[in-house]
């Protein structure tokens, strides 16, 4: 009879444990380098059993919470008998090495005994709430080893930092592998070793030391050389973070040293003498200027004082560009090309080093303003800009001459000059002036130019600012088509015009400046072809009033004199006068009066052209260069001059002291306008808060007078548009 073998008998907790401690010293002696093999499969699994085993059995075998509190005391044993001797044993960046080796070993060992005690992990652990195996491990290194040595490893790590600052090579993954050491405990463990433990340490140390550099480097280099070293001190960091550094502490480590090495040493910094911002603007230093933009453009509020010097910079040097201009007593058209030089120059600063930054925009604007707008040489900056512009749209003017895009440049540099303009509406009234004068004499070098010239202005203040200069331009237009039709006409009616060219601008009223129209005696070679274009235009537009405006006009004669035949350009006015002596030789002041009746002061500056200008056509008794009532004028028949043409030109009317009244005129309107508007819309309003408000919205284009606002407050509140509180005087009503 045969019998079968005996069941094994629980798993004796001395028996489990020594068979699990000779697993352990195996493993240690693998990790501390001896030559022993490595774990194979069968004594892996013998170990998982050994384990299971003694978890599974039943009360009082069951050793769960023995093999857990065994698996601790394992490594509480190993790590300072083994780990903490070996790590102390080093210095410098050995320690780094040292650690770093030992807590890989650490992590491979922790790694081995959570395979062994595996089913510790799926059930005991989980039934008791108790740490991981893991976290049990890593707790062991934190308290043990890292709690003992991180003063010293920070102090490694700090010391190689500083060498490396100062260029010497260090080993960069050592201190990236600790460092990650730091990161990975502070990850597991929820405490945050790296960043109280070593990064704010290292924040200051960093302070530390650029606080050093930069009191020496403060004291001894230009502004360029310090910026230049601060900036790579800058790169130096980035660089440094971006290899060893944990991602969160880069943001840190550059504040850190831009605060030290910049806006500490701010002012102190532009201001250097003989090498600060000032210098570098007057010399020109684009590559520092670009330089000491990108720095300080990265710390809160640091481009605020380098814009400050920029607009005091601009502000002198402005100042001392008009004192020169006004000592040497230049042209008006001198003093504008130099401007425009000038803000070339400023404008390339703001948009090429500083970046098109708005801070840079605003400094440069109101410096500008600041000169800009004074009168020089006895001329506004308003006209004296409308003139310039007048000169190079002109036809044979030095710009034309260099060609279109030379004109199209200067356009464009004059147009970004008139956003500094305070009276903008003033030198709208001069262009338009001197605009129509351009187009009506076909003095404009190109209608494009002038479209092109308007386009911008448009562009800069709005339609507003432009609708009459546009509509001159199409009125120009339809009257070349006009005149074109006219002309058809003539060849198909030759006798109306008597024989002689009629050519007829026709504009619009409302579009052009004022002109004065005086009635007088038409000579009837003009009459005739007057009256031809009178039936013509009636027949094209009935409903049209014409309005002949005889002083912008001019005619071309035929002067027969002794030694030769010469064509005489000459206005209206001038032609006129001159017909007369076809009858008779000689006239009086009277005579010719009662013949032309034309005003006196236009007679007289007819005459004055004719026979005390340039060109005597007529000879006065007596001969001064003043007209009188009495004086006897008498066609020269000698006159004689090298050319066959001439142009007799008119004595210049001073149009100056008109568009300044207009403007003024149009300044009232435009205040009344605002206060309306204003007023209309907050129905109440306090004195200074409307006067406020009125000079925010008429700032646009002109500066308005304060006393001038109130004048017209005043005068609405007689027309019955505003009325004076009853309770407080000083807040006014709006009546609808």
């Amino acid at each position: 009879m045969s019998t079968s073998p005996e069941p094994p008998g629980p798993v004796k907790w001395s028996d489990g444990w020594k068979e699990m401690e000779i697993g352990f010293t195996k493993l240690v002696r693998i990790l501390d380098g001896y030559d022993e093999p490595d774990f194979t499969a069968k004594e892996y699994i013998q170990l998982y059993t050994v384990v299971y085993n003694m978890c599974t059995q039943k009360p009082p075998d069951d050793f769960s919470e023995e093999l857990y509190n065994g698996y601790i005391q394992l490594i509480h044993d190993y790590v300072p008998n083994k780990v903490l001797p070996s790590i102390n044993s080093k210095h410098d960046v050995f320690l780094l090495e040292e650690l770093e080796k030992r807590w890989l070993n650490h992590k491979v060992m922790l790694k081995w005994l959570s395979r062994f005690f595996q089913y510790l992990e799926r059930y005991h652990i989980p039934r008791n709430s108790l740490r991981t195996l893991k976290d049990a491990g890593h707790n062991c290194f934190l308290e043990m080893v890292y709690e003992k040595i991180q003063v010293q490893v920070r102090n490694v790590i700090l010391s190689l930092i500083d060498r490396e600052r100062e260029g010497e090579q260090i080993d960069r993954s050592a201190v990236k592998n600790v460092l990650s050491m730091f990161v990975e405990l502070e990850r597991e463990k929820g405490t945050k070793p790296y960043e109280n433990d070593f990064e704010a340490f290292m924040l200051q140390n960093t302070d530390a030391y650029y606080s050093r550099k930069a009191s020496k480097h403060i004291l001894v280099d230009s502004c360029p050389d310090y910026l230049l070293m601060a900036e790579e001190c800058l790169k130096n960091e980035k660089d440094r973070a971006t290899h060893y550094l944990h991602s969160s502490s880069e943001s840190k480590l550059v504040e850190k040293t831009q605060d030290v090495l910049l806006f500490q040493h701010l002012n102190q910094i532009i201001e250097k003498e003989n090498s600060g911002l000032h210098i570098m603007l007057r010399d020109d230093k684009i590559e520092d200027l670009s330089r000491m933009y990108r720095l300080f453009k990265k710390i809160d509020k640091g481009l605020e004082p380098v814009a400050a010097i920029f607009k005091k910079h601009v502000t002198s040097a402005g100042v001392a560009l008009f004192k020169e201009i006004e000592d040497a007593a230049k042209s008006k058209k001198a003093y504008v090309n130099k401007v425009l030089e000038f803000h070339e120059k400023y404008l390339s600063y703001c948009n090429d080093c500083f970046m098109g930054d708005i801070n840079f925009h605003k400094a440069l604007k109101e410096g500008f303003e600041s000169f800009f707008n004074k009168d020089i040489v006895g001329m506004s900056c308003a006209e004296m800009l409308s003139t310039f512009c007048d000169t190079f749209l002109q036809k044979g003017s030095a710009v034309e001459k260099l060609g279109d895009d030379a004109i199209e440049k200067t356009i464009e540099k004059v147009a970004l000059l008139l956003a500094y303009l305070q009276e903008k509406d003033l030198f709208a009234e001069f262009s338009r002036k001197k605009l129509a004068r351009r187009l009506l004499t076909d003095r404009s070098s190109n209608l494009e130019h002038e479209k092109h010239f308007i386009s911008k202005l448009k562009q800069q203040f709005g339609s507003y600012f432009t609708s009459k200069m546009e509509g001159m331009i199409t009125d120009l237009s339809l009257a070349r088509e006009t005149q074109a039709e006219f002309e058809t006409y003539i060849k198909d009616n030759p006798h109306v015009t008597q024989g002689a060219d009629l050519s007829v601008t026709v504009l619009t009223t409302g579009f052009w400046p004022t002109y004065k129209t005086v009635d007088f005696n038409i000579p009837p070679d003009v009459f005739y072809c007057i009256d031809a274009f009178k039936t013509y235009y009636k027949c094209k537009a009935n409903s049209r009033k014409l309005t002949w405006i005889f002083s912008l006009g001019g005619c071309n004669l035929i002067g027969r004199f002794d030694s030769k035949i010469i064509e005489l350009q000459v206005s209206t006015y001038q032609a006129a006068a001159l017909l007369l002596f076809n009858t008779t030789d000689r006239f009086s002041y009277q005579d010719i009066a009662t013949e032309l009746k034309l005003p006196n002061d236009e007679l007289i500056r007819v005459l004055h052209s004719l026979s005390c200008g340039k060109y005597k056509i007529l000879l006065k008794q007596p001969n001064s260069k003043a007209i009188s009532h009495s004086d006897v004028f008498e066609f020269n028949s000698k006159f004689t001059d090298k050319m066959r043409r001439i142009k007799v030109p008119l004595p210049h009317i001073e149009e100056k002291r008109k568009v300044i009244e207009d403007v003024d005129k149009e300044r009232k309107f435009s205040i009344d306008a605002a206060l309306v508007r204003i007023m209309k819309s907050r129905k109440v309003l306090g004195h200074q808060q409307l006067v406020l408000e009125c000079v925010n919205i008429l700032n646009r284009m002109f500066k308005p007078d304060i006393k001038v606002i109130k004048k017209r407050i005043e005068d609405l509140i007689l027309r019955d548009y505003l009325a004076r509180d009853e309770e407080n005087p000083n807040s006014y009503k709006y009546l609808a």
